[in-house]
């Protein structure tokens, strides 16, 4: 099962980056692949985590597909944790960590996704295609918390 994983340090409090992640309705704008996103329903629980159930679509050239996920938005531990629930996939699971650094204004951001598609066609034709995206997200997250906190 294909996987990938990043840590970065990056010039921002946890709270930022993770607001960043928890708001996914802007992943269209600057996240790679990302065509569409909506979001389905929210519910909050007495934790403080809110989980969501949203509908991405991501496309490539001619290749499009959409898939559902629930998104478990945990503020109070800065966690996201994304469960694939329905699309092209025979699995997926992505998880987001921050954590603040001693250095003021620096976190570490975690980023991990494991994934296998329900083809193997589709895995052969958008396989190269996600791990090239995957490889590229944590750099659109951070230029994206560099437009949005900088001052």
């Amino acid at each position: 099962m294909p996987s990938f994983r990043n840590e970065r340090r990056v010039r921002h409090r946890s709270d930022q980056m993770f607001d960043l992640v928890a708001d996914v309705e802007r992943y269209p704008e600057f996240v790679p692949l990302c065509t569409g996103l909506r979001v389905r329903s929210r519910r909050p629980d007495a934790q403080g985590r809110e989980t969501l159930i949203a509908d991405m679509s991501v496309g490539y050239k001619m290749i499009r597909e959409k898939f559902t996920s629930r998104v478990v938005l945990d503020k109070p531990r800065r966690r996201v944790l994304v469960e694939y629930i329905d699309g092209p996939f025979s699995h997926l699971e992505n998880i987001w960590t921050f954590r603040d650094e001693p250095a003021p204004e620096r976190s570490l951001v975690t980023f991990f996704i494991d994934y296998e598609f329900r083809s193997r066609t589709l895995g052969a034709l958008m396989g190269t295609m996600f791990d090239a995206a995957f490889r590229k997200f944590a750099d659109a997250f951070e230029q994206r918390a560099d437009e949005l906190y900088r001052t």
